[in-house]
């Protein structure tokens, strides 16, 4: 019997479903994929699905999977974003075949437009980009004749060369396919196939002055390459007739398309337009923010390669839109980072206490495991010293009857050390509490403990004379609302003004050992990553994730 969680499993990998049956059939020999994103912009999580998608499918099928650029705006692209998205890609475990460009193929994309002209199929207009607008017509209603259209084949192979030389200004005119000005399908009412722009290019400088537009380069890329299943959003679906239809007017290897449901995240924005807005009006520190959807962010946080591969795995693919909660990409790094994560103390709000009874001047070595979840990791000394610091949330004057902290009169374990009982607490003149008092119980070290008293209460602590004083950034998500695109106003309105918090917290020794971007559990806190920032001076950690999910909590009460 097939259940429903069957059924839904099956529907998400119908484009493994099409691919099997094309190799079956014959129809293929091995499949080529390609993700091909245009550098204006850092990858976000989007892309993450889309690069799982295209690299996953050749890793399972035969075949392979390209790189390819689709630099064919040259106003908004630039080398920065080229190296970025590659960076991300390896970072996610993947290789491509080959690093290809859009702009490889100018000199046949211009000779495919070339063809058009000479076949009728194609025209030079010199309307507006206004006039062109409102001769389009409605869904409901026809649109007309550009004035240009019936222009001989003989004029406009010398207006499309005089357009390639740089005769013309920007705008003045553009290349029209001509298909059917009454079509169903607005987009097949005479797109535009190029446009001027005197701008220069990343890669070809100033060799040309007329770009391909992305529906004239996309279905032609792809079949330069034989590229055999071109997987896009679905936003492309209407774009699909004129994919085919030119690739069947040049008579070109029939690459096809098929395309998947995007997948939104509440409490994020995925538009490179908003991203880039939100990092050139300093709303963020860039687009490595710890708090951006981008890739580089998610990774400076902590995220990691194998906890994206899994929420891309989770959430699926399928053909309809949905809003998927990223409290299930938080839940993917939480079960990755258990298993890997080393375990270190940090007390993020000190609290000093004083351990009447332990002499002064002594360090005692406790030794604890560096990750229960692997006993290969060993363990660590950890010094232990009369004044330790702990966290303030973990006393109270006083407790509730299920309060299982430190107390007056009460006992607790101190992680890996001794059972310690609170006998004073000295407050300052506003009342505050600035120091407790504890005695420690002899024979009740960790590992060693002969007392037989059980205690219900487990603390993290760090000695206060070999504290490592740390920033810590405590990250959340960076706006408040779980989807802004549904919300009146500008987006930006609605940025989490808690979405960072910058504390100074004290570490035991061990996290100076800490290496490049290595994950820690926080005992008791969450999982952090060592930022880039941090110096030989200096330590700077970002909170990756809480423990626990805090949203859904919230949400809960």
């Amino acid at each position: 019997m097939i259940t429903e969680e069957k059924k839904e499993e099956k529907n998400l990998n119908f484009i493994e479903e099409i691919i099997e049956a094309d190799l079956r059939s014959g129809k293929y020999t091995q499949i080529i994929t390609r993700f091909p994103p245009e550098p204006n912009g850092y990858l976000h999580i989007g892309h993450a699905s889309s690069i799982c998608l295209n690299f996953g499918l050749t890793n399972k099928f035969p075949g392979y999977t390209n790189l390819r650029f689709d630099d064919t705006n040259p106003v908004t692209e630039d080398t920065e974003y080229v190296e970025s998205i590659k960076r991300d890609i390896q970072w996610m475990g993947f290789k491509w075949e080959n690093e290809l460009y859009a702009s490889d193929y100018f000199d046949t994309l211009y000779e495919y437009a070339i063809k058009l002209i000479k076949k009728g199929l194609a025209y030079v207009d010199d309307s507006t980009s206004e006039e062109i607008a409102v001769l389009k017509g409605t869904p409901t209603e026809p649109g007309k004749d550009s004035a240009y259209r019936s222009r001989s084949v003989e004029e406009n192979l010398v207006l499309f060369e005089q357009m390639k030389s740089g005769a013309f200004p920007d705008g003045s005119r553009t290349l029209r396919a001509k298909i059917d000005m009454a079509h169903i399908n607005m987009l097949m009412r005479d797109p535009i196939l190029y446009r001027i722009k005197h701008a220069n290019h990343h890669r070809t400088g100033d060799k040309w002055c007329i770009y391909p537009m992305y529906d004239f380069a996309h279905g032609q890329s792809d079949s330069i390459e034989t590229v055999t299943h071109s997987i896009c959003t679905l936003e492309f679906v209407p774009h699909r007739e004129l994919y085919d239809w030119l690739i069947a007017q040049l008579d070109i290897y029939p690459s096809h398309q098929y395309e998947f449901a995007r997948r939104n995240l509440n409490y994020t924005v995925t538009s490179k337009r908003k991203l880039l807005q939100l990092v050139r009006e300093n709303h963020v520190s860039g687009w490595d923010d710890p708090r951006m959807p981008t890739i580089s962010g998610l990774r400076r946080r902590g995220f990691t390669p194998e906890s994206i591969r899994d929420f891309c795995d989770r959430i699926g693919v399928a053909r309809r839109e949905n809003m998927i909660d990223v409290g299930l990409l938080e839940f993917c790094v939480r079960e990755d980072l258990n298993k890997k994560a080393l375990r270190r103390m940090v007390v993020l709000d000190p609290l000093k206490v004083v351990i009447t009874n332990f002499p002064e001047g002594v360090t005692e070595m406790c030794h604890s495991e560096n990750n229960p979840e692997d006993v290969a990791t060993g363990s660590r000394e950890v010094p232990f010293t009369r004044e330790i610091y702990i966290d303030k949330e973990d006393f109270m004057e006083n407790p509730g009857k299920k309060y299982f902290r430190l107390a007056p009169g009460k006992m607790v374990r101190l992680k890996s050390a001794y059972i310690i009982e609170c006998t004073d607490f000295v407050k300052n003149e506003a009342g505050e509490i600035t120091e407790v008092h504890c005695s420690y119980i002899e024979n009740s070290k960790s590992g060693h403990d002969t007392t037989g008293i059980n205690v219900k209460g487990t603390l993290h602590w760090v000695s206060a004379e070999h504290a490592v004083e740390t920033e810590i950034r405590l990250y959340d998500r960076l706006f408040s609302v779980e989807d802004v695109s549904a919300e009146e106003g500008d987006f930006k309105d609605f940025i989490n003004p808690k979405s960072l918090e910058v504390i100074t917290g004290y570490a035991e020794p061990a996290l100076l050992e800490a290496k490049g971007d290595e994950s820690f559990q926080f005992l008791r806190k969450g999982y952090f990553v060592k930022d880039i920032d941090s110096t030989a001076d200096k330590l700077v950690f970002n909170r990756t994730v809480t423990l626990r999910d805090n949203w859904a909590k919230a949400a809960e009460k």
